[in-house]
């Protein structure tokens, strides 16, 4: 255990203490379309949970800060919370550059970050608590769901950074094995409205579906310039991995209306337990307010933590991840559980195209909650690692371009 582990430890455990967490977002960059409404919902969370009478009869203390959109930003904020503000857990990141860049921070201190976001996998960590989407949660099943209902030849567009290149060099290998075809593949740099070229591409290379991990307001400018080009769902449907709910507020509807995305929750999912969520969310921010799957991942991931303190009788990290692996929640998606193995969640699937309103008609459902898989059977563990590696070393060192 690292010096920073045992300062944070120091203050644990004293009754009638507040209970400090960190919920550590973007509220500001290119990032902020989607991290500030995160963060609006864990803090739903915390307040049920104080309304409710705390935890272990205190009440929890969550401390917000802005990563403004910038790994090195996440970096230090998250050294900030766990050895300055000796925090117990914190609830955060979007980007995987951001939770690869903290990720050691975690580690060296032994304290929990529970990350509420889809992503590529590749990664399991005793110090984090995957809350969203493993690989074959998301990106897999979609990529079969658009082969089996909308055409085999895709176009691959992401953000430059670390999740959508590893989303697809998985998507690859999954077309290669369904006997489809990549026709093109780009990058933007996150923040970036320069897409008319590839937009350009798109059309030229007239794909049956465009598979999208662009993230960020990136977003708002490639459907605006796909309309523009006359792409419809109709003719050209987008499969997206990072846009949701929440997102389509800011994008025009007709921009997007008819495209699909995957997730494991969309706010039209019909549960008691959602019909609530969506209730008290809108009760606290407004009436006009969304939910979305990240949000709900985040608030879902507050419960769990609560469950694993009370079994554990300790808000020490080791101590609640030690209970962490036994606990399961009826989240507004439905049953979900933590996986010992990995601390990945077991999920729902589901596929749903947009509607005129900003929300989702689901699709597909899969039949029951699924198995995370953090490393994908395409390669090797080695050989994902490898993969990683080089990219990182391509960067410089870092988890997107410099």
């Amino acid at each position: 255990m690292g010096a920073g582990a045992l300062v944070a430890g120091a203050c644990r455990e004293r009754s009638g203490d507040a209970i400090r967490v960190g919920v550590l977002h973007s509220l500001t960059g290119t990032m902020a379309i989607s991290e500030t409404s995160v963060v609006d919902a864990t803090r739903l969370a915390f307040e049920q949970i104080n309304a409710a009478g705390g935890i272990l009869d205190r009440e929890v203390l969550p401390i917000v800060v802005d990563g403004q959109s910038d790994a090195d930003i996440f970096a230090r904020e998250a050294e900030r919370l766990v050895v300055t503000e000796r925090v117990d857990a914190v609830f955060g990141c979007w980007t995987s550059a951001t939770r690869r860049t903290v990720k050691p921070i975690f580690e060296r201190t032994d304290n929990l970050l529970f990350y509420p976001v889809q992503y590529e996998g590749l990664e399991q960590s005793p110090n984090i608590v995957y809350t969203g989407a493993s690989p074959n949660q998301q990106i897999i099943p979609a990529v079969k769901w658009s082969f089996d209902n909308v055409g085999k030849r895709a176009f691959l567009i992401g953000s430059d950074y670390v999740f959508p290149r590893t989303a697809n060099a998985l998507i690859r290998a999954q077309v290669d094995a369904l006997r489809g075809q990549i026709v093109g593949e780009a990058y933007l740099r996150l923040g970036s409205t320069d897409v008319d070229a590839v937009v350009k591409e798109i059309v030229a290379t007239k794909p049956d579906v465009i598979l999208n991990t662009v993230n960020g307001d990136t977003n708002v400018a490639l459907f605006r310039a796909l309309r523009r080009a006359n792409v419809t769902s109709a003719s050209l449907p987008v499969m997206s991995f990072s846009v949701a709910e929440d997102e389509l507020r800011i994008i025009d509807p007709e921009d997007v209306i008819g495209n699909y995305a995957t997730w494991n929750y969309f706010q039209s999912v019909d549960t008691p337990e959602n019909a609530s969520f969506v209730k008290s969310f809108r009760e606290r921010y407004g009436q006009e307010r969304v939910t979305d799957d990240p949000m709900e991942a985040a608030y879902l991931g507050v419960h769990l933590w609560k469950q694993a303190v009370v079994e554990a009788q300790s808000t020490d990290p080791k101590r609640v991840r030690d209970a962490l692996g036994r606990q399961s929640y009826q989240a507004p998606e439905g049953l979900v559980s933590i996986d010992s193995a990995t601390q990945h969640t077991w999920k729902t699937v589901r596929v749903g195209r947009v509607r005129g309103d900003g929300q989702f008609d689901v699709v597909w459902t899969s039949d029951k909650p699924v198995r995370p898989v953090p490393y994908p059977i395409q390669r090797t563990k080695d050989e994902w690692e490898r993969f990683l590696t080089e990219l990182h070393d391509g960067w410089g060192g870092a988890w997107a371009p410099q």
